[in-house]
């Protein structure tokens, strides 16, 4: 990938320590883009191939891909589940549909797996442009993030047992469950998607009130409302509609919140004492400044030297 950069043998020049204020032409931005861009999707390849290969082999002793997205399925009860020859198994009706969707999963992992890459490199082409307090800040907000999206993710896995026995039980005992495997993984992974992005939610309203735009005591007063649009967000985001993921969903949300709302007042609390000390305790940011209108009396004894003067010339 060195090869790839156009100015590789100038690569110093471009670091922190010999271009503080990370000053680029326009062509050079695009140069180091198209870098970055290959770097992070190499990434993303070779962890695709990784998923692809770990889908059916063990690796580091875990058991393999497939069986780990299988399990939820496999927790069914056995008489609402297709079990042929005695296993739990998913259903193909179309050729090369396992193909694709080992595809869909491998690169799907390979991206989470190898995320710390392409987000190192969308940090590096993003933060020459930042202050050295903005760069501490997006440190701070891409780790939390990671984690708050396996969190997240993490949940959803573990409700999806209970959202799919919730689902096939309608059909009482006339009916059994044969589940497609493009079905059932694009099941899977939508609800790990959706969990995992709405765990970022918190994480907005922290930075939001960091940056000045969202205080405490407004949050204090939207909580209700805050919550209840949790829990509607929650009904209609959820892929499956059952009440377990929709009530997991915003039970998690609004701990999250209440989380958020404690950092945002010992946020709120730091900056009043900061402002007392500089005695500027009190004001309203969005308030504005006092301005004296009353004209302003002139100076006799100057404004007759200056006609003197300008007699005399």
């Amino acid at each position: 990938m060195r090869r790839l950069n156009p100015f590789n043998k100038n690569r110093r020049r471009w670091g922190r320590r010999h271009n503080p204020d990370g000053t680029m032409t326009l062509i050079e931005h695009l140069y180091e883009l198209r870098y970055r861009l290959g770097v992070a999707l190499t990434a993303v390849v070779v962890g695709g191939i990784f998923g692809f290969w770990w889908f059916s082999n063990s690796a580091f002793g875990l058991p393999t891909l497939g069986d780990v997205l299988l399990k939820p399925y496999c927790q069914l009860p056995a008489d609402l589940r297709l079990s042929p020859n005695g296993q739990c198994q998913l259903l193909q009706t179309k050729p090369f549909e396992v193909f694709m969707l080992r595809l869909k999963v491998g690169f799907s992992v390979g991206a989470i797996l190898f995320s710390p890459v392409w987000l190192y490199q969308l940090w590096a082409f993003i933060t020459p442009g930042l202050y050295d307090k903005e760069r501490k800040f997006a440190r701070v907000f891409v780790a939390f993030a990671s984690v708050l999206f396996a969190a997240g993710a993490v949940l959803a896995y573990f409700v999806v047992p209970e959202g799919l026995t919730f689902m096939v039980s309608f059909g009482g005992g006339s009916f059994f469950t044969a589940l497609t495997g493009g079905d059932y993984i694009n099941f899977v992974l939508l609800l790990l998607l959706v969990f995992g992005v709405s765990f970022e939610l918190p994480l907005l309203i922290v930075m939001l009130n960091f940056a000045g735009i969202v205080s405490y005591a407004k949050l204090r007063s939207w909580w209700r409302g805050v919550v209840f649009a949790l829990f509607v967000f929650a009904a209609v985001a959820t892929p499956g509609q059952d009440p377990f993921s929709m009530l997991a969903l915003a039970l998690a949300l609004s701990a999250l919140f209440g989380v958020a709302m404690v950092i945002c007042r010992l946020n709120d609390k730091r900056r009043e004492k900061k402002l007392a000390g500089m005695g500027m305790a009190g004001l309203d940011p969005d308030e504005p400044s006092k301005i004296d209108y009353r004209p302003s009396e002139l100076d006799v004894t100057s404004s007759g030297k200056a006609a003197e003067h300008d007699e005399a010339t």
